[in-house]
């Protein structure tokens, strides 16, 4: 049964977004081919997002939050000691990137586009993984595992150093086969670096 105008929710809307983008890629995927998915108006999806560009922001958005809220719990678990939350957020990061790519490459694609012409949401999604980083060196300054007079600016270094491992303009190289052991010796460089001794 077709959602009704009643039942149109958001979330279901980005959802078929997401498969409208899938199929037709962002240069031919339209609002209407969105409505249709969902068997209603495309002035139902209007009264969600109201323009284009908007629904398109929101689905990245929510492309990228998915990665986000994944190494959130990492990043805010005090049971693990600070370098290993350090490395498992890395490795988790570069994982959910390789897993993206690999897994649905032509939705990867489309987000490559959309990253590219979104407003705020590439810009707010760096922020809040840097500010995972940050809670990670601020509780390793704060332990005494870690060294770093300005944790903001470490964690910032950090994710740009590591970039080749989760920045998407690097997905060729993902599958290289010396890869893991390039990712390995990058981070085992930083947790030596960031060591209070």
């Amino acid at each position: 049964m077709a959602p009704t105008a009643e039942t149109l929710t958001a979330e279901r809307i980005l959802e078929a977004t997401e498969e409208v983008l899938r199929r037709h890629g962002p240069a031919k995927a339209t609002v209407v081919d969105v409505a249709r998915a969902l068997g209603v108006s495309h002035g139902s999806v209007y009264r969600h997002f109201r323009t284009k560009a908007a629904l398109r922001e929101a689905v990245t958005k929510r492309w990228l939050d998915r990665t986000s809220q994944e190494l959130s719990g990492i990043a805010t678990d005090a049971s693990r000691d600070p370098e290993t939350r350090l490395r498992d957020w890395l490795a988790t990061l570069f994982a959910a990137k390789r897993r993206k790519a690999g897994d649905d490459p032509e939705l990867f694609a489309t987000y490559m586009v959309l990253t590219d012409e979104s407003g705020s949401a590439v810009a707010d999604h760096v922020a809040d993984l840097t500010g995972q980083l940050t809670r990670i060196v601020e509780a390793g300054v704060e332990s005494g595992a870690f060294v770093s007079p300005a944790p903001a600016t470490t964690a910032r270094a950090l994710f740009q150093t590591t970039g080749r491992f989760h920045d998407p303009c690097y997905a060729g190289d993902w599958t290289r086969p010396d890869i893991e052991s390039d990712f390995s010796a990058a981070v085992d460089l930083l947790v030596r670096g960031l060591r209070a001794s």
